[in-house]
């Protein structure tokens, strides 16, 4: 499916919300040269769960900690003695263009021009780990991809107890959420990183206005997963457009949902063909977030049908969450403590009708699009998935949004899923950093709980308009019952010490719960150890004081070890 002008139109195959060029090369019937291969187990594996350092960053690493998620085999990488074996078996040159640790699968690239069924029929008789072998692209590549994971740059952001802006025409993104009121009462996003899956971001580095995220050290980095490819700054502008409507702090004219926040822009979407790969990339991208220690994930594309007529197995009847393999990722990665977030789609009018994949995966947040009074948009895709879950989640201002699409250019010209989606991620990334006490799922289904349709949801907004700041309002000084601990940090933001209360048992008979606490070590957002306090001796006390002041301001994480638990401290 070609990707064509949303002024008019929305797209089919992308939920793209804006697109700053229509032209396409016309595709023709061709036979595929990828092949997904999925492999049944990790056996025999270089890497090990004991060593996660080896494939999760040390923030991922730190985040698994605090939410109690364990490392299993399931994060370990693609066992690589695996495909080197097929690439050894095989005459013909190879490349391998994908991989998905949580699918066990990787994608195989033939560049040269035959008919490689029957050498991937060979290999699936060969090698008894080959589960399963699907074509899912054609590429015909006159270059060499060169992508490599960027370094995270650790400038820390200084806290700023408020963020009272002028929005100026822009407060029509946020005031059906009472997002300017979550801004005002100190929570713009700051440490919370958030990673975006688009097509490109053309020009975002050049923009003048996106110069003060550079200068900041908010954005961490880019990895460009399309075959050709190595530069998310260029072919499309879409992301640029998307991720304007979180990180713009312009006063007066354009402030986003989260201008505060860090990110990382992952190209995951081919901007000039729609092929089943981009699934591939869209999971490749998933364990990306989840190994860079993502607290938010938001990806405004979506996949119906393909260019080529083999390509198109999935109907809206497989929109059950599982047969996707993006799908399937968006869910995992939820479990892995991030809040996702996913466009609807656009084919509310056409003959597809319902959502897009990945939204309908389970436990994400699904976005529809409304006009600023809440009005639906013609074509924002309809729920329920096909399996009869509330679909879309909830919904956002997605008709006529304030987007950046230029310099200078601030307008409202965003019209689709895709501009509604990038409004309900930032706010989800302010939200949580205000109750870093809910887990990822805790938040989302919050979200959802205080959309203006809860009690009576439907198949165009899901649950409704969320109100962010009434969440705050009835949560920021609630503990969940299950959660509820013998101890309470204060104050916080601090500008240097740290008090760590315990409470006495009384006339019990029994010793304090101070005295069962073995150590309070304190983290950075890397998960790098920066001090520790021993208490072992301090049984006279309910009360320990941690001295921060010699670290510099930003997030930090204090690990207490008798309740296993790491509390959110922010050093001013």
């Amino acid at each position: 499916m070609k990707k064509n002008n949303l002024f008019t139109k929305p797209l089919t195959a992308c939920v793209f919300c804006f697109l700053l060029f229509a032209s396409f090369t016309q595709v023709f019937a061709q036979n595929p040269n990828c092949f997904r291969l999925t492999f049944s187990d990790k056996n025999g594996s270089p890497y090990s769960i004991e060593r996660p350092e080896e494939f999760l960053s040390p923030r991922a690493i730190a985040k698994r900690a605090r939410f109690n998620i364990p490392v299993t085999v399931q994060d370990l990488p693609v066992n690589p003695q695996y495909i080197t074996s097929i690439q050894n078996a095989i005459s013909t040159p190879t490349r391998i263009i994908s991989t998905s640790k949580w699918n066990n699968s990787i994608v195989i690239f033939f560049p040269e021009d035959g008919d490689y069924q029957n050498i991937v029929d060979n290999i699936l008789a060969t090698f008894t780990f080959v589960t399963e072998a699907q074509p899912v692209a054609y590429y015909n590549l006159t270059k060499n991809s060169k992508t490599s994971l960027p370094e995270q740059n650790s400038t820390s952001i200084v806290y700023n107890p408020s963020c009272d802006y002028n929005y100026g025409s822009s407060i029509d993104n946020m005031h059906l959420h009472k997002g300017e009121f979550l801004h005002k009462a100190g929570f713009c996003g700051e440490d919370m990183l958030i990673c975006v899956f688009d097509v490109g971001w053309e020009d975002f580095d050049k923009i003048s206005y996106f110069r003060p995220l550079y200068e900041n050290g908010q954005i961490w980095g880019t990895r460009d997963l399309i075959p050709g490819m190595n530069n998310v700054y260029t072919e499309h502008g879409h992301g640029t457009l998307v991720t304007s409507e979180m990180a713009s702090m312009i006063e007066g004219q354009m402030v986003g949902t989260a201008p505060k926040a860090n990110y990382f822009f992952i190209r995951s979407d081919d901007p000039i063909r729609e092929q089943p790969v981009e699934e591939d990339f869209y999971a490749q991208a998933s364990e990306i977030a989840d190994s860079l220690g993502a607290d938010v994930s938001t990806a405004s594309l979506g996949y119906t049908t393909f260019d080529y007529e083999w390509q198109n197995t999935l109907m809206p009847a497989d929109n059950n969450g599982t047969s996707s393999i993006a799908s399937r990722a968006a869910t995992i990665l939820t479990q892995k403590g991030v809040i996702v977030v996913i466009a609807a789609g656009n084919s509310g009018t056409d003959s597809w009708h319902y959502i897009s994949r990945p939204a309908d995966a389970f436990n994400i947040l699904a976005v529809g699009a409304v006009d600023k009074n809440g009005a639906i948009a013609s074509y924002s895709s309809y729920g329920p998935s096909a399996d009869g879950r509330v679909k879309p989640d909830v919904a956002a201002p997605g008709h006529g949004s304030w987007i950046v699409y230029g310099e200078g250019a601030i307008m409202p010209f965003g019209s689709g899923t895709s501009c509604a989606t990038p409004i309900i991620a930032g706010l989800s990334a302010c939200l949580w950093q205000a109750l870093p006490q809910y887990s990822s799922s805790e938040v989302m289904q919050l979200i959802r709980k205080y959309g203006d349709c809860f009690n009576n949801p439907n198949d165009r907004t899901g649950y409704g308009i969320p109100n962010f700041y009434q969440i705050y309002l009835d949560h920021y000084n609630h503990i969940p019952e299950n959660k509820i601990s013998s101890f309470s940090v204060y104050p916080n933001p601090t500008s240097g010490e740290v008090h760590v209360t315990f409470p006495s048992f009384g006339e019990t008979g029994v010793v304090n719960h101070a005295s069962l606490v073995t150590n309070i070590e304190v983290f950075d957002v890397y998960g790098r150890k920066q001090s520790h306090s021993s208490l072992a001796t301090r049984y006279e006390t309910d009360e320990v004081v941690i001295n921060i002041s010699h670290l510099s301001a930003g997030l930090y994480f204090l690990k207490i070890t008798s309740e296993n638990v790491f509390v959110k401290v922010v050093k001013r």
